[in-house]
């Protein structure tokens, strides 16, 4: 399948929210095999959200430590404990910011043909649910950043020159 551009911070297609999914069709499955592709096209990849690829749709793949999957149209259910940790996205390439989520997660949603889903998660991989669930929801991980330390972050991932 074909590996796709991925979306950069300033683009508006970051900040749209994403459509549910409504139909479980060729066009989807084509749609995770893209995410899929151009997820793995690179080294230290763990998630990948549609709309990092301009698509709105709420779908989502994750690949950490032998855990690979995809959700199509995930509901998160989080645990009280959290923790900080340094966090990367793939819309503002070579940039880690520590912030804090949920430990655990539990995740809900759909397969590429419909069926249902749960994937629970700790640690890295409940955080990379977290970040790209956020991403179908137009939210960015610099937003859950204190104003001074957005401001710091999104100056170190403006593209420079």
């Amino acid at each position: 399948m074909t590996v796709r551009p991925i979306r950069m911070f300033g683009d508006p297609a970051l900040r749209a929210v994403a459509e549910p999914v409504r139909d479980f069709d060729r066009e989807l499955r084509g749609l995770v095999k893209s995410l899929t592709s151009t997820l793995r096209a690179g080294a230290g990849r763990a998630g990948l959200a549609a709309p990092q690829l301009g698509v709105p749709l709420r779908v989502v793949v994750y690949s950490y430590e032998g855990k690979a999957g995809h959700l199509v149209n995930p509901r998160l259910e989080l645990s009280e404990r959290r923790v900080t940790a340094d966090e990367a996205c793939l819309s503002a390439p070579g940039v880690w910011w520590p912030l804090e989520r949920s430990y655990m997660a539990t995740a809900r949603g759909r397969d590429m043909f419909g069926k249902p889903v749960t994937v629970r998660a700790l640690g890295v991989l409940a955080r990379v649910l977290q970040h790209e669930c956020d991403h179908l929801d137009g939210v960015l991980f610099s937003d859950h950043l204190e104003e001074e330390e957005r401001a710091r972050f999104l100056a170190a991932a403006a593209p420079s020159g």
